[in-house]
């Protein structure tokens, strides 16, 4: 192998380094890398920018825009409201909840399924007296089994199948081409679920004290001209707040804890809670509080009707991660403040503004009405919910179904190309009203988009160079040549890149070397091309693994190590059977 093959090799390691540190973004390193490749020469200009051409990129922003019609015109509300119900135990519940979703995300984007999942599985949770903790896990791998239904169930699939045409000018996969493995594993991947989690995932309903989804932190102000100076604080009436306790008064440097209702309220004074965001959101309707705003960081517009109060989940990808809250500078860099934080599901200690930011905290913010729509897809957050304007609609729910089974039809039929269908079906989302233009536009997701490009310039280096074929030796001499071993070996290899870097990034540095290694073997490449589909959509170990479940993470109250416990196992789980079902698909035996 010649240097540009060690260069290529080096490059590939030094950005899995980065990504997995999560210094900078995924975009960012995969666009250095890119630019690096370029301007080395181990690349042409034409192979560095082939992955923004790609047919199945074009697919994967495509299915964003039909994904937000669904999301928009209330489709997904609308089979939530006709199956979740009234469930008798735990396991029935989870099953309400996994079923349905499987299958919408057998068809959709994961995010926007699990996205507008979330508050209805709370808000149901709440009724029927079941811990979200219980749920929201289930919700979440429940969305990442139903991913590998079909080729447009995770844009991992579309992207490995728009790689695997490009480097080997075949007509590519099409979409039900791999529910024969997808189908199976799901339904027993979602069996298992069911029967294992509902004793295995936590019960936090009985440690929180408000019994809420999630305790906040929320640090208010008395304001110094309002009418609370003077009242004590049980005349007040801040003894007597539902689901919301007075944790302590920060005053001229000193702080009173167990604060008796005696307690007189100056202005200034600084007010500590702990809570549930309804709660906050109740207390933040008083007269003579105000949002306490940290050192020079000013507050936002004096004029209440244009705030909005919205939870938002940090994401692995935010720039403010390791950041004070105060050092953060909310109001300048997003327009917002900070109220609340939630880790966990529990309260976070401290000075708020000195609390350090980690990914998955959940931040209760004050903003301005824009910034929803304006941060809702942006890379920073992973969850934007509006506590006080999002509201469904569902006058064009049924036409966004039919909208979506056209596009499906007309691919499975083969009267349009899966690029041509999901073009179709995006336009009519928009031409419907189904979404607005805007809300197709932030659809999008950016950052993603990007980071898949780029990787295929490093892909095509790996390919180029024949530093794809040496690793694929390697492979080949670990499994002796078995093809079930090195199946075996594929899918585990994806699955371990997946957990410490994104999964289609993981996908598209793996590929080239799974088709060198058939290429060696003289075997066909589906079964191998399906594994690394499987394996980099099957991520269950950890939070930072896979979107969905970061998005849950903070909902249901969780430790990084919930996720360890149950999701550890189901990845070794998942592979097995995912090889196993390989296996008689395509008849691999061991020798």
């Amino acid at each position: 192998m010649e240097w540009q093959g060690w260069f290529a090799l080096s490059l590939a390691g030094m950005a899995l380094l980065l990504m997995s540190v999560g210094r900078f973004g995924p975009h960012l390193v995969m666009m250095g890398v890119l630019i690096v490749l370029s301007a080395t020469g181990i690349v042409t200009a034409d192979q560095a920018l082939a992955g923004f051409s790609n047919t199945g990129l074009i697919t994967v922003v495509a299915m964003f825009v039909v994904a937000a019609g669904i999301h928009h015109s209330g489709g997904v509300d609308l089979v939530v409201h006709h199956l979740l119900r009234s469930p008798r135990t735990v396991r029935s519940a989870q099953a309400r909840i996994a079923f349905p979703v499987a299958l919408l995300s057998g068809f959709l984007n994961n995010t926007p399924v699990v996205a507008t999942m979330i508050p209805a599985v709370h808000a149901w949770s709440r009724k029927i007296g079941i811990s979200p903790s219980k749920l929201m896990i289930p919700l979440s791998y429940s969305a990442i089994l139903g991913g590998t239904l079909t080729l447009i169930g995770t844009s991992t699939n579309l992207v490995v199948n728009g790689q695997y045409q490009q480097l080997t000018g075949e007509d590519g996969f099409s979409i039900f081409s791999i529910t024969a493995v997808g189908l199976p594993v799901a339904v027993i991947g979602l069996a298992v679920m069911l029967l294992v989690l509902p004793r295995a995932l936590p019960d936090r309903k009985d440690q929180q004290k408000f019994g809420s989804m999630r305790e906040f932190t929320l640090e208010v102000a008395v304001a110094f001209d309002g009418p609370l100076v003077g009242k004590s604080v049980g005349e007040a009436g801040l003894r007597e707040l539902e689901r919301l306790y007075l944790v302590e008064i920060e005053r001229d440097g000193s702080v009173v804890t167990a604060v008796p209702s005696e307690e007189r309220l100056r202005g200034g004074d600084r007010l500590v809670f702990a809570g549930d965001t309804q709660a906050i959101s109740d207390v933040l309707r008083i007269n003579g509080i105000v949002p306490s705003v940290h050192d020079d960081e000013p507050s936002l517009s004096k004029d209440r009707a244009e705030r909005r109060l919205v939870e938002a989940a940090l994401s692995p990808q935010s720039e403010v991660l390791g950041l004070t809250i105060r050092d953060a500078r909310f109001r300048d860099r997003y327009g917002a403040v900070v109220l609340a934080v939630a880790r966990g599901g529990e309260r976070v200690s401290g000075n708020l503004g000195n609390i350090r930011l980690r990914t998955g905290d959940v931040l209760l913010l004050e903003a301005r009405p824009a910034f929803v729509s304006r941060q809702r897809y942006a890379k920073d957050f992973l969850l934007i919910n509006d506590l006080e304007t999002e509201t469904p609609r569902h006058d064009r729910a049924y036409l966004s179904w039919g909208i979506l089974l056209v596009l499906v039809g007309a691919a499975a039929l083969g009267m349009l190309s899966m690029l041509n269908a999901a073009l179709m079906g995006a336009a009519l989302m928009v031409l419907s009203g189904c979404c607005s233009v805007g809300q197709a536009q932030k659809a999008v997701d950016v950052p993603v988009i990007l980071t898949i490009a780029a990787s295929f310039a490093l892909g095509a280096a790996l390919q180029e160079t024949g530093a794809a074929a040496f690793l694929a030796e390697g492979i080949l001499d670990v499994s002796s040549g078995h093809p079930l071993l090195t199946v075996l070996l594929v899918y585990f290899s994806v699955s371990v890149l997946t957990e410490v870097i994104t999964n289609n990034a993981a996908a598209v540095l793996v590929l080239p070397i799974v088709l060198s290694m058939t290429a060696t073997l003289g075997i066909a490449p589906e079964p191998y091309v399906i594994a690394v589909m499987m394996a980099a959509s099957a991520s269950f170990a950890t939070p930072l693994g896979y979107q969905t479940n970061m998005m849950v993470f903070g909902p249901g109250g969780y430790r990084f190590m919930d996720f360890v416990k149950v999701g550890l196992p189901m990845n070794l789980f998942i592979g097995l059977v995912t090889v196993w079902v390989i296996s008689l698909v395509y008849g691999i035996k061991l020798s």
